[in-house]
């Protein structure tokens, strides 16, 4: 008896360890950038065909250089001699023309205003010095222009501060040190307070919100960064915890009233004053996972028709709005719903025993989709809102391409000024506005705001 529990023992640790051996992008939540370069995952994407052949679509407007009608410059070249005869060609008459552009830039050097204030003695006696241009505030300083360039490079594109330092010195003749880009950074992110408060403002009072998180390393510690944004606003910030704590620091989701998207983590749903849409997109990668540790020779897996059905309901919708109806039509959804529901049931009676780890994890996953049916399919019922969280991983993906780039920030400060900025530059680009027009405003000291409605 001893060793058949033994056996019993030793196999659910294999098919443990299988499990946890077979995870990657495509059955979990972890990121592509952990897949093994030496074991790729072969390309299993969640979306079905389409029909459409690869590449741009017709009305997809192209993006190519054109020839322009007034040239900063023309140079005019001519012929030498003919080609026909080695005649001199001075005097014969022009019968065409063809026109070549080239595009580049001139070369780049920064340009040094001095201001110098003049001061006059009255009759009187009185000294008077003329008043100081706004933001010329230091005897040698760098311009507006000059930072943003810095927090495009640092912030924007996600250079370190020396490699930041190194491609102003480059591109521009201009020496500038690792503190000077952490000092630029500093004084900018100070000035966005007003920002970010109109910003949680408005996330807190939409219909509808995302809501994620994901670690960042600072400081040599895993700190979390957490992310809350709308379709027009983005708000990111840094804390060291990952639960309550960090969420309630970012000063959003305990006052929002709408419905908020976000994938199963617990902490979510200690907020009662939301609604809740769980993310379809998570629950596929977690079915995906269950289907992957089916038998080779199975041909049915409950976990592929629930897979299936939460895919086409996604489809009963984008199609509904696409044609301009109403409702998905009841037949279709009452179809698809019983095909979730009934596949959540078996694979919930199968997984009963919950006899190993991983049987464990299957029933907890099959018990979740039924007792959480309503806030699974929400957005089949009210448009507004999406089936998945993947406008929060877009907006917070962001932070991992950082630390890839250039690795972990060195203190929480500077990881939340970080973030600050980040959260002005996502917020700008949803309304339109490029990187560098925002950060020149923001390095002048009057930072854009987004217009009220």
């Amino acid at each position: 008896m001893r060793q058949a529990e033994r056996i019993e023992q030793l196999e659910a640790e294999v098919a443990e360890l299988r499990r946890q051996l077979g995870q990657n992008s495509t059955n979990s939540s972890r990121p592509p950038s952990s897949d093994s370069p030496f074991a790729k995952p072969a390309p299993k994407s969640l979306r079905r065909r389409t029909g459409r052949k690869p590449g741009g679509q017709p009305g997809h407007p192209g993006s190519t250089l054109a020839l322009v009608n007034n040239p900063n410059q023309r140079r005019r070249h001519e012929p030498e001699a003919c080609s026909g005869c080695g005649a001199s060609l001075a005097r014969a008459p022009e019968v065409g023309m063809e026109r070549r552009q080239v595009f580049d830039l001139p070369p780049m050097t920064v340009h040094i205003v001095e201001h110098q204030l003049i001061a006059r003695r009255c009759a009187c006696g009185a000294t008077t010095c003329a008043a100081t241009p706004e933001g010329v505030t230091a005897p040698v300083q760098y311009g507006p222009r000059i930072t943003a360039i810095v927090l495009y490079l640092y912030v924007g594109q996600f250079l370190s501060k020396k490699r930041t330092a190194q491609a102003l010195a480059e591109l521009f003749g201009t020496p500038v040190c690792q503190a000077t880009v952490a000092s630029m950074s500093r004084r900018c992110a100070d000035g966005l307070d007003g920002f970010l408060t109109e910003v949680k403002e408005r996330i807190a009072d939409a219909e509808v919100a995302g809501f994620d998180e994901t670690g960042l390393r600072v400081a040599g510690k895993l700190a979390w960064v957490h992310c809350a944004r709308t379709g027009k606003y983005t708000l990111i910030t840094c804390h060291p915890n990952r639960g309550r704590d960090g969420i309630n620091h970012a000063g959003v989701l305990g006052r929002f009233r709408g419905v908020a998207v976000h994938d199963a983590w617990a902490p979510y749903d200690t907020y009662l004053d939301p609604a809740h849409q769980l993310c379809c997109a998570h629950a596929l990668r977690e079915l995906a996972a269950v289907a992957d540790t089916a038998p080779a020779d199975a041909d049915w897996c409950w976990a592929t028709q629930a897979g299936d059905a939460l895919v086409a309901l996604q489809k009963l919708v984008a199609e509904a709005i696409a044609t301009g109806a109403d409702a998905i039509d009841p037949d279709a959804l009452d179809k698809q719903v019983g095909l979730y529901r009934s596949a959540a049931q078996i694979g919930l009676t199968y997984t009963s025993a919950r006899s190993t780890k991983l049987m464990k994890k299957h029933n907890a996953l099959a018990r979740r989709l039924l007792d959480r049916q309503d806030d699974y399919l929400r957005f089949t019922h009210d448009w507004r809102i999406p089936p998945d969280n993947n406008g929060s991983e877009r907006d917070i993906r962001m932070i991992k391409v950082r630390q890839k780039v250039s690795g972990c920030l060195r203190t929480l400060t500077g990881a939340r000024q970080f973030c600050a900025i980040r959260s002005y530059l996502s917020t700008a680009a949803k309304h339109g506005r490029t990187f560098l027009d925002t950060l020149v405003m923001l390095a002048e000291g009057q930072p854009w705001m987004p217009a009220t409605t």
